[in-house]
């Protein structure tokens, strides 16, 4: 068994047992990658891996018990480099960020602003991507931090911490019926509906309020960012269910806006890392300054301002 045969496997699964992506991945022909594999397999006296013809098609049940002990291994390996790399010169890397559009634009700039005083030579990589995609990215070592509200739940290969909580409100042109009288979900539901896509910015906490309640609602537009939803509402299309940090007063003051903190339930958004993962000292730093920016006085001030409207 050698290091080479290692880093095949840890490939594989990481190409979803893909020959000819792992050979590409080391810039070895596949025909070698093929060799060292079955080699492995011959030392160990088992296959590991299920084939049909000459393609994988997953691990054996002895191969995914090894599979589980080469992440163990590789996750070692990437420690060992980021710790020496640490050592050597903490000013220099690349912090990835995995976020939705939401958090990106609303949250992140004066943390980032922060780490950018402090680590100015540190490169900074914002994905955005959904949801359901930000845990995977952690997962595949393709993100440091990520940051959202919903599919953060329980894993026990990630360290999950809230960050901020927040509710939502509406947005409706100047003059619209809802910017007077009495506000419940009721009447909410009498209208046409523009909020998040499934998945995004508390979506399920609008749907379980409405649920609850017996009511059905009349989604004419789903949107991943506020910044559509804001559009059409201008646009006239129908009543905007947005976070209330997404409301920029300023920006939005021909909107009018009222607070759902009595109707809907309030959201949490989190940051998600991988527990054995060893973090740069810049990335403990960003995470410390995540942490103040939503203690922040201006920020605090900001969610009260419009969840209190």
């Amino acid at each position: 068994m050698n290091l080479t045969q290692l880093e095949i496997l840890q490939l594989l699964q990481e190409t979803g047992y893909h020959l000819t992506k792992v050979s590409a991945r080391m810039n070895i022909v596949q025909s070698a990658v093929s060799r060292q594999l079955l080699l492995l397999e011959d030392e160990l006296g088992a296959p590991l891996f299920l084939r049909h013809g000459k393609r994988l098609t997953g691990p054996t049940p002895l191969g995914e018990q090894i599979l589980a002990q080469v992440s163990t291994i590789s996750q070692a390996k990437r420690n060992i480099k980021a710790l020496a790399s640490d050592m050597h010169n903490n000013q220099k890397g690349i912090l990835h960020i995995a976020t939705t559009h939401t958090q990106a634009k609303y949250l992140l700039p004066d943390p980032i602003s922060r780490f950018r005083d402090k680590y100015p030579g540190v490169k900074i990589y914002i994905v955005q991507s959904s949801p359901e995609n930000l845990i995977d990215l952690l997962h595949h070592h393709q993100a440091d931090i990520a940051l959202c509200t919903e599919k953060v739940s329980e894993d026990p290969k990630l360290v999950i911490r809230p960050c901020y909580q927040w509710h939502h409100v509406i947005i409706v042109p100047k003059g619209h019926a809802l910017t007077s009288g009495e506000l419940n979900l009721e009447r909410l539901a009498s209208f046409p509906i523009l909020t998040y896509s499934r998945g995004f910015t508390g979506r399920s906490n609008i749907e379980k309020a409405f649920d609850a309640a017996g009511l059905s609602l009349d989604i004419t537009l789903a949107a991943a960012d506020s910044d559509i939803i804001k559009t059409y509402v201008r646009l006239g299309f129908g009543v905007g269910i947005i976070a209330a940090t997404s409301y920029e007063t300023g920006v939005d003051d021909d909107l009018a806006v009222r607070s759902l903190a009595d109707l809907i339930p309030p959201s949490t958004t989190k940051f998600a890392y991988l527990k054995d993962s060893y973090l740069p000292s810049y990335t403990r730093y960003f995470i410390d300054q995540l942490i103040a920016a939503t203690h922040h006085k201006a920020f605090a001030d900001k969610i009260d301002a419009v969840q209190g409207t």
